[in-house]
């Protein structure tokens, strides 16, 4: 029989947890035997958490993470606090900078345990994209107010119900012919649960992870032009990709409406990658997971015959 968490029992604080991200750290949590408390503007689109907690293990509160008082009430109690929170629209350096320091400086003068800051690779206060400028101001402003708190700096983050791959996806479920922004630019893209066992891990065990950061990528560096090919070979489709010049694919990026932003498009230029100056999954325990030991499975639903197209492929081929 496994050993019980330090978590169990414990009250956890999640903000930003009723995002993509947010519903994968609840689960290793709950798991752990933790109570959980989910902080969040929008705390009901974790309502589907409810069937996997026990009762009285989850709850939910509603916050402004802008608000000083609404972010002590929700620390009020805690043992843990995670802070998930990331966003490209908004003022980011107050969103992701100004509020991680509001809730560290409520971890700490609420005595709690550990502290888990997520944040992302590339974070950089002299950054020309406000999202990297927003989380490097967090960790900096998280670490000067609780010291012992974990950073961790996952690369793009993926997952069956991502914004990531899913975009990609329908397009190239849609389009024959599909343009390519970025097409050399590099990525260690991770699989969410990679990312939430670990943030998981570093709130179990402060006392080995507290006061570091880590840098976690997945096992392999893939460029956006093999990314797309993949997610095309996964659907049984050709497709023909065009690469984009930088100076068209800046241009689009700035036009109202695009579903890349030009902070969005900026960090995919310079890449998403570890430096392999600080530790990463490693020293977890972890084992990072390829991206295509799921992407065939979930590029399913995408095929023109779903399920059925390897077998009516093979039909035709008898």
């Amino acid at each position: 029989m496994p050993a019980r968490s330090s978590l169990h029992g414990k009250l956890v604080t999640v903000f930003g947890g009723s995002g993509f991200f947010g519903t994968h750290v609840a689960q290793a949590l709950l798991e752990r035997g933790a109570r959980l408390r989910i902080a969040s503007r929008n705390p009901e689109t974790a309502f589907t958490l409810k069937p996997l907690a026990n009762l009285g293990q989850l709850q939910f509160a509603r916050c402004d993470i802008l608000n000083e008082a609404s972010v002590q009430a929700c620390v009020q109690g805690s043992d843990v606090v995670i802070n998930l929170v990331g966003s490209f629209e908004g003022n980011l350096l107050k969103l992701m900078g100004d509020a991680a320091g509001t809730i560290a400086e409520a971890a700490a003068s609420e005595g709690c345990s550990a502290m888990v800051q997520v944040s992302a690779i590339g974070a950089d206060e002299d950054s020309p994209t406000g999202y990297a400028q927003g989380k490097a101001r967090g960790e900096r402003l998280v670490l000067e107010a609780f010291p012992k708190a974990t950073v961790l700096r996952p690369s793009i983050i993926f997952g069956q119900d991502d914004n990531f791959l899913n975009m990609f996806a329908g397009l190239i479920q849609m389009m024959p012919v599909l343009p390519v922004f970025g097409p050399d630019a590099k990525l260690q893209l991770v699989h969410v649960d990679d990312c939430a066992e670990a943030v998981a891990l570093a709130a179990e065990n402060p006392g080995k992870h507290g006061g570091k950061t880590y840098e976690l990528g997945g096992p392999e560096v893939l460029t956006m032009m093999e990314i797309n090919q993949r997610i095309a070979d996964g659907q049984r489709r050709s497709r023909a990709f065009i690469p984009m010049p930088d100076a068209i694919s800046g241009v689009f990026a700035a036009l109202p409406g695009t579903p890349m932003g030009t902070d969005q498009w900026a960090l995919l230029k310079q890449g998403s990658t570890v430096s392999g100056d600080l530790p990463g999954f490693k020293e977890f325990g972890i084992e990072p997971a390829p991206l295509d030991l799921f992407l065939d499975r979930w590029m399913t639903h995408y095929r023109k015959h779903g399920r059925f197209s390897d077998k009516l492929a093979n039909a035709g081929k008898m």
